[in-house]
């Protein structure tokens, strides 16, 4: 017999109707947290260079030093921040970044706040080790803008709380934690012995010139803090299942551990072409974010002029969230679309009950298929 904890785990809504069209050729995907471009070529030629060099075996548990030294300096560039390199693990992504915080931090029963709707994957990994996720639903502004209130966050908090994680920009939100919220947060995690496990892979794209804040900017080395990234949206390295966590100083030799006992530790190659990635990879970036500018306007003017369709722009990510009013769950809908107008988008209910008559689009893809698609779901949903 199977442990509880393991027979509860709910399966993927996105990976069931992406299984559906994965194949089809003729599909446009939307439905999965990736953009359309290939890793850059400089990224695949530091890797092949690498394993050419002889760098194909076992390193260390935290990972390289150089790579450390690199995500120290991207930190100090982009944030401003100076974050010495013994405070980064690498990981297998940022799903394993948030496993090994999960399996470090949590023991069973402990609960852990989640802002919803929220990436199913933090929820379930959360579930594996005995934690309880206590969803915090978002609130919808005046202007269909999705917004978190501190005091929602402080009526969730109980004896058995142990962290509250923050993902922003937030999956499937688009919701920005501002600077200062992001204070008031920390001084009550502070005053109560909470972490904070905060999810800051979208920091890069926000609409309107500027960085998404880090915790890493109000927060010291000894602030009960965790943040999670990955290599696998700023550089088109999905596949590639390379990540990293920030924590505070004094884990080092549990998260080795963990890191070990996880994976032993990602290719040695993979972590040179990472070392390339943040050295040379800013322009990449910026160039992504333009193309998601402009493919995010796109899809918003034309979700808006359909039938059955509320549109509510993101402020930040790569991903709308559209409620979706046809009187069919959100899955239903998200199977529809696939077949009917060969457009695949993530339900909803992907993200918790919370997400229930909603669908979730990546635009983390070019202007051309932008237009595409919102051609497909006119035929699909017809106009206003």
């Amino acid at each position: 017999m199977l442990p509880h904890r393991v027979q509860e785990l709910s399966s993927s809504q996105i990976g069931l109707v992406a299984d559906l069209g994965r194949d089809d050729p003729s599909v446009i995907k939307l439905w999965i947290g990736e953009g359309d471009l290939p890793t850059p070529p400089f990224i695949i030629d530091a890797a092949r260079v690498a394993m050419e060099a002889g760098h194909t075996r076992y390193t260390y548990a935290l990972g390289l030093p150089e790579l450390r030294e690199a995500l120290s300096a991207y930190h100090n560039r982009h944030w401003g921040v100076n974050i010495p390199a013994n405070r980064f693990a690498i990981t297998a992504g940022g799903m394993n970044a948030i496993m090994q915080t999960a399996q470090a931090l949590l023991d069973a029963g402990d609960e852990i706040i989640i802002p919803s709707p929220a990436w199913g994957n933090l929820t379930e990994a959360v579930r594996t080790t005995g934690g309880v996720p206590v969803a915090v639903p978002y609130r919808l502004d005046s202007g269909g803008r999705f917004s978190l209130r501190l005091d929602d966050i402080l009526a969730a908090i109980t004896d058995r709380t142990k962290i509250i994680a923050i993902n922003s920009p937030s999956n499937p939100t688009g919701w920005i934690m501002p600077l200062g919220e992001m204070e008031a947060l920390r001084d009550v995690a502070r005053e109560r012995g909470l972490w904070i496990l905060a999810d800051e892979v979208y920091a890069h794209f926000v609409y309107g010139n500027a960085l998404a804040p880090s915790f890493l900017q109000i927060c010291n080395d000894r602030d009960l803090l965790i943040v999670c990234n990955t290599f696998s949206k700023n550089w088109a390295m999905t596949g590639w299942r390379a990540g990293w966590l920030v924590y505070p100083t004094g884990l080092d030799n549990t998260f080795a551990k963990l890191g070990n006992y996880n994976t032993t530790s990602i290719p040695t190659f993979i972590q040179h072409a990472a070392v390339t990635a943040l050295n040379e990879g800013d322009e990449f970036i910026r160039n992504m974010v333009v193309r998601c500018t402009e493919s995010r306007a796109i899809l918003t003017e034309g979700l808006s002029r359909l039938k059955s369709v509320s549109v509510f722009p993101p402020a930040g990510s790569f991903y709308l969230m559209a409620r979706v009013d046809t009187g069919e769950s959100s899955l239903d809908i998200a199977i529809r679309l696939l077949r009917e107008a060969k457009v695949g988008v993530a339900p909803g209910t992907a993200f918790g009950a919370d997400g229930a008559g909603f669908i979730r689009i990546c635009f983390a893809i070019s202007p051309e298929l932008a237009r595409e698609a919102v051609n497909r779901l006119t035929g699909f949903f017809g106009l206003k």
